[in-house]
């Protein structure tokens, strides 16, 4: 199943995981998103989502590895796959069809969030 990861890029950007290689996804404190951080299975595809700053999907990662022995702090690794070809802006995102029931706008401040197959393609397409 493919995920949306929501980062303030001042704090933690999609150069910032293509520098590292690699990094733990940590400091989701909401229980949904926990919760969804749980599932995960490795190779699992993300979409990097930039919040507060630029507000757009902006590269593409996948799950490494994921340890939910200790469900209040999942370690959940990724690492960076590529940019994005366009950079889609939340405007754009909020007015395609394939997004028009998706929990991204009915649950705005969720910082992981579960995408559908036909929505991860058209964020990659």
């Amino acid at each position: 199943m493919p995920y949306l990861l929501k980062t303030e890029p001042n704090k933690y950007s999609f150069e910032d995981l293509v520098r590292d290689g690699e990094t733990t996804w940590d400091g989701i404190s909401n229980n949904q998103a926990l919760l969804t951080l749980r599932n995960m299975k490795k190779g699992d595809k993300l979409v990097i989502y930039h919040s507060n700053i630029g507000k757009a999907a902006v590269g593409l990662a996948k799950v490494v590895s994921v340890d939910a022995t200790d469900p209040k702090n999942p370690n959940v690794r990724i690492a960076p796959v590529k940019p994005l070809k366009r950079e889609k802006p939340l405007a754009e995102i909020r007015e395609a069809a394939v997004f028009q029931d998706s929990i991204l706008f009915r649950q705005f401040r969720l910082s992981v969030v579960p995408v559908t197959e036909d929505q991860y393609d058209w964020l990659v397409s």
